[in-house]
């Protein structure tokens, strides 16, 4: 394929937007700062001045799509910046399990597979569904959304480090479980029902599955030093590309101290190939 041919192939290509939309109403994870934004300029003249729209923004990095990065939680990895761009763009797979999955369950390794091929290497997209319970939908839940989603099963952290995954997305409020985080010590009545949820459908309570001491955080603070971060709070179309293999890209800020940034991403899928037209029957001879 000739530069024009790749031009003309990727002008045709589909395109698809796994972004969350932002806003100031956009909730952060819990405990973290929200977005603000503020003019300090205007057209017409306000503050330090006239002739153009300026703003200032103040926000942590975990509002909307965001990318965690290996110093959120490893402080001798690498800040966002300092990852070659070629590490957040590659082939991977956009895995739906949301018909799988309901509040406080777990994900396998096998859900993934049975849907998809994946690859040693790929980026790991997973659509749980809970994108449907984001803060702009009309089933926006923010507790549901948070406190509530799915969660990686005890095998899956070691089954990343196998594949060797590039990066890994969700669609939800974080890549662990929420009652693996501190959000289990914030909402004690939520964790009451999740271990009773584990009893009821896995045989054991929460702690009998995910030992703390083993699992407190998993896909931060185990892959994170292996150079396997992730994304979370996808949205966007991620619920039109089903379950597929395609070319993933994430734009995170090249800020060379950034722990983690905002970002933009995005999936494409080859062009549509028109059907070929049906061919008219040839008369019949009389």
């Amino acid at each position: 394929m000739n530069n024009n041919q790749f031009i003309e192939f990727m002008d045709k290509a589909q395109m698809y937007d796994l972004t969350m939309r932002l806003s100031v109403h956009t909730p952060p994870w819990p405990s973290y700062m929200p977005l603000g934004i503020q003019y300090f300029k205007r057209l017409a003249g306000a503050h330090m001045g006239q002739g153009a729209n300026g703003q200032i923004i103040t926000t942590s990095n975990h509002v909307g799509t965001h990318m965690d990065g290996e110093i959120h939680f490893y402080p001798a990895g690498r800040a966002i910046g300092n990852v070659p761009l070629n590490e957040w763009v590659g082939p991977g797979v956009v895995v739906d399990i949301s018909k799988d999955v309901s509040d406080y369950s777990l994900y396998t390794p096998k859900m993934i597979t049975d849907k998809v091929e994946v690859k040693k290497g790929d980026i790991l997209i997973i659509n749980t569904g809970y994108h449907r319970y984001s803060w702009d939908q009309k089933t926006g839940d923010e507790i549901r959304y948070f406190v509530m989603h799915p969660g990686p099963s005890p095998d899956f952290d070691d089954w990343c480090m196998k594949m060797k995954i590039k990066w890994i997305g969700v669609d939800c409020g974080s890549a662990d479980h929420p009652m693996n985080t501190i959000i289990r010590t914030w909402h004690p009545g939520r964790f009451q029902e999740c271990d009773a949820k584990m009893k009821k459908v896995y045989g054991k309570s929460f702690d009998e599955i995910f030992p703390l001491k083993k699992y407190y955080q998993v896909m931060h603070l185990k892959l994170f030093p292996k150079g396997i971060v992730h994304a979370e709070n996808l949205a966007g179309d991620i619920a039109k590309l089903g379950s597929t293999r395609c070319w993933i890209g994430c734009f995170p800020l090249r800020g060379i101290e950034l722990e983690s940034s905002m970002c933009r991403i995005v999936a494409w899928l080859p062009p549509k190939t028109k059907k070929p037209a049906k061919k008219k029957a040839a008369p019949k001879k009389k």
